[in-house]
């Protein structure tokens, strides 16, 4: 049930974007705000009670519809497991998002790809050169990939019903929203408290990648170029250990990286003053527009590879 559900979640994706999944999102985002604003006294107790306040009941509600509607009948089960699944990930965003870029790149309109970039990235982006664009192109790629659908993918195969899916989606959001102080950004005394707030929960988020992440940092190098995608998972992600995600970002961005052949990070680009230097991961020349395809075509390789180990294992618990 569980290959099917999520086989099916992943075409009504493809198929189609209903307004109301973001509705849920930006919900939820709102009632995370409103526990920071009445939580968030600068005591970790109080981030601590927030996170359980803000991941618990989200996680409960998902269990308990999905074993009442399965005690109904089982299709009603496989159908609410379809409709969380759509609404938590966001396959769609990634590939829909590169594929714009690669339709910009093949016109030659660099700005129509700072454009498409901005609006799914976000940040500067009005001066970047196309290897620019192209290399966080494939930055961004790798991470929502893994944020938004292996990882998603991974802990609803572990946990019962869509459980592990909601966790991991509560989680990542809670994360993102009450982020510290990001590379680059000012600090500030709101920053500081508000990175003092997000501890418990960009710790459990740390928790909750440690495996999904070398599983899917495994599955880029078994569907791309292995031998170079295991060496930068050996030497290069410490040095990502300071960057945005730290050092499990690092190691899916090198496996990535490796993977394709390509470097990625290197020097970013600021609104004012000088370019923030970040490191080098991967190996080869730096990215350029014409890799976006084959990032893509990466990704869906090591989508379908997670599908078989998905379908094998339902077979396997079906045997008698």
């Amino acid at each position: 049930m569980n290959f099917l559900a999520v086989l099916i979640a992943l075409g009504v994706e493809q198929w189609r974007t209903f307004a109301w999944r973001d509705a849920i999102a930006r919900t939820f985002v709102r009632y995370a705000r409103d526990l920071e604003r009445k939580l968030n006294g600068g005591r970790r107790e109080q981030a601590l009670l927030a996170t359980v306040a803000a991941v618990l009941p989200p996680v409960l509600v998902a269990l308990a519809v999905y074993y009442a509607a399965r005690g109904i009948h089982p299709l009603l089960g496989l159908a609410w497991n379809v409709l969380v699944l759509y609404s938590v990930m966001g396959f769609r965003r990634f590939s829909h998002a590169a594929s714009a870029m690669v339709e910009a790149f093949s016109g030659n309109d660099v700005v129509a790809a700072r454009r498409a970039l901005a609006a799914w990235r976000g940040g500067y982006t009005a001066e970047l050169s196309s290897q620019e664009v192209a290399r966080l192109a494939v930055e961004r790629g790798l991470v929502d990939a893994y944020r938004q659908v292996f990882a998603v993918l991974f802990w609803f195969a572990v946990l019962p019903g869509p459980a592990g899916a909601v966790m991991y989606w509560c989680v990542h959001l809670l994360a993102r929203e009450w982020a510290g102080v990001a590379p680059g950004e000012e600090d500030t005394p709101l920053t500081r408290s508000r990175a003092l707030f997000g501890e418990p929960v960009r710790g459990l988020l740390h928790l909750l990648d440690w495996v999904p992440v070398r599983l899917t940092a495994l599955s880029f190098a078994i569907v791309g170029d292995f031998e170079d995608a295991a060496y930068c998972w050996r030497m290069q992600p410490e040095t990502w250990k300071t960057e945005e995600g730290g050092v499990h970002m690092g190691l899916l961005l090198a496996s990535g990286a490796g993977a394709l052949g390509v470097t990625i990070g290197g020097p970013l680009a600021m609104p004012a003053g000088p370019p923030r230097m970040r490191p080098e991961l991967g190996l080869g020349d730096p990215a350029e527009p014409e890799i976006l395809p084959s990032a893509i075509g990466l990704v869906w390789r090591a989508l379908i590879l997670w599908l078989l180990v998905i379908l094998l294992v339902t077979l396997a618990n079906l045997a008698p």
